[in-house]
């Protein structure tokens, strides 16, 4: 078998895994460690914290971001699908019309779901 020609990738990849965690415990024996309290506050462009740092998101924020994402990889797809288009098989091109569906149809889940949503 050809096992032993990839000994040479295989202590490649631990070098390569080890290194970053070497790394990053190394550092934590050589680097100062000044703690103090205005170190460790939250920092507000030079200004004094007020109140605490963890505040509560609401979920149209949530929403909107994985819409974005969604969509952006609609497009991906959609721009792919666009240079091919004449090449493609009918079967090719209703599995694409089938998925742009599906997707229209979970953004209208997605807006009907939330009723004020401000996209």
């Amino acid at each position: 078998m050809l096992g032993h020609d990839y000994i040479p990738i295989g202590i490649f990849a631990v070098i390569a895994l080890m290194f970053p965690l070497m790394n990053f415990f190394m550092s934590r024996f050589f680097r100062p460690d000044y703690g103090n309290p205005l170190k460790r506050s939250t920092y507000e462009c030079g200004e004094t914290p007020v109140g605490e740092a963890h505040i509560q998101f609401h979920f149209q924020y949530y929403m909107f971001a994985i819409l974005f994402v969604v969509f952006d990889l609609v497009v991906v797809f959609l721009m792919l699908w666009v240079l091919v288009y004449t090449s493609l098989d009918t079967s090719a091109k209703l599995v694409m019309f089938l998925f742009v569906g599906m997707t229209l149809l979970a953004l209208y889940y997605a807006l009907k779901k939330e009723e004020v949503i401000w996209i």
